[in-house]
């Protein structure tokens, strides 16, 4: 069964930077599509970056060029670098894992999710 747990959230305003991690269990990273998603109150949770586990990465247009999404297969993590945070950024981060399609945003596409994590970001 895999399990993600994802932790870095937190609270800052316009223009900081958060780095949020998801622990996944054992061979996770290595062997799955990976994602990270977003939920702000009362829209649709969508699509924030994917990863293959070669290293193809995938980023929304909303943030392309302030996040970054990575893996270290050999501590079963994976991170999403979150620069240059706008209020628009206020969400529940989630992370998700067994993506068939790799690189999707799709949300049908990933069978294993984590239990969010909060960011808040200011004006």
């Amino acid at each position: 069964q895999v399990q993600l747990v994802e932790s870095g959230g937190g609270s800052v305003q316009a223009g900081g930077s958060l780095r949020l991690s998801c622990a996944a269990s054992e061979d996770t990273i290595r062997n799955y599509c990976m994602a990270w998603f977003r939920q702000a109150p009362g829209k649709e949770r969508e699509g924030v970056a994917a990863i293959h586990p070669v290293g193809s990465t995938r980023y929304a247009d909303s943030v392309q060029g302030r996040f970054t999404i990575s893996q270290d297969k050999t501590k079963n993590t994976l991170f999403l670098e979150m620069n240059s945070l706008k209020p628009e950024d206020t969400a529940m981060y989630y992370c998700a894992a067994d993506g068939g399609r790799c690189l999707s945003f799709a949300t049908d596409n990933y069978n294993y999710w984590g239990q969010g994590t909060q960011v808040t970001v200011s004006s």
